[in-house]
């Protein structure tokens, strides 16, 4: 991840995007992120609420069950909005956005700016239908279909701190399934060097 200051980068891209009339009008502190393949672009892992505006590339948002099931909300490209919930909301702790490719975006935060934002018509319109539109996509949505061990990769990727499995009975709990199948496939990740074996009921996933 590389935060970019450079003010002619940032009003270029704010001249290319989509709400560029929008935001001209909006005295806020904007900058970019440039993000690599795989990075999490927006988690609950991050402490700080960032609006973004997806101006090069593309990310992938997903919502994971505590079961480790994971749902496909969409694949964002160009002029997507990242942070509108959390204009609203404390930041939700099932939803992720992953950069599906080298992506950049205007970025800003929304704590320091939450009064002006709140109070700009024109930005609570479009908050309202970037809602609008997610909304309507979640409720067509279906989980992608996932085996046990698949689900147990994606627990420990995104439920776990530090991508580190602690206890295993409290984790089969949470996976619906037996404590004997879960160790299973622990020692299966563990052969193929995927997960390592920390400590007793401990693994961290490679």
């Amino acid at each position: 991840m590389e935060k970019i200051y450079d003010k002619k980068k940032i009003a270029a891209s704010i001249a290319n995007s989509k709400y560029h009339a929008l935001l001209d009008t909006l005295p806020l502190d904007f900058y970019l992120i440039k993000y690599e393949k795989g990075e999490f672009v927006s988690s609950p892992f991050r402490n700080e609420s960032l609006f973004q505006i997806v101006e090069q590339g593309s990310v992938n948002i997903y919502f994971i069950r505590d079961d480790g099931t994971r749902y496909s909300l969409s694949s964002a490209a160009a002029d997507y909005l990242l942070g509108d919930m959390d204009i609203f909301y404390h930041k939700d702790s099932n939803i992720f956005a992953e950069a599906g490719e080298t992506l950049t975006c205007i970025v800003f935060p929304i704590e320091k700016h939450r009064e002006i934002l709140l109070s700009n018509a024109g930005f609570l319109e479009l908050i309202c239908r970037s809602l609008a539109a997610k909304i309507g996509t979640m409720t067509t949505m279906d989980a992608a279909p996932s085996s046990l061990a698949e689900r147990v990769m994606s627990y420990m990727k995104y439920k776990c701190d530090d991508k580190t499995l602690r206890g295993i009975s409290q984790a089969a709990f949470h996976l619906h399934c037996s404590a004997r199948q879960l160790q299973r496939i622990l020692n299966q990740k563990e052969a193929a060097g995927l997960v390592r074996k920390l400590g007793k009921g401990t693994y961290r996933l490679l």
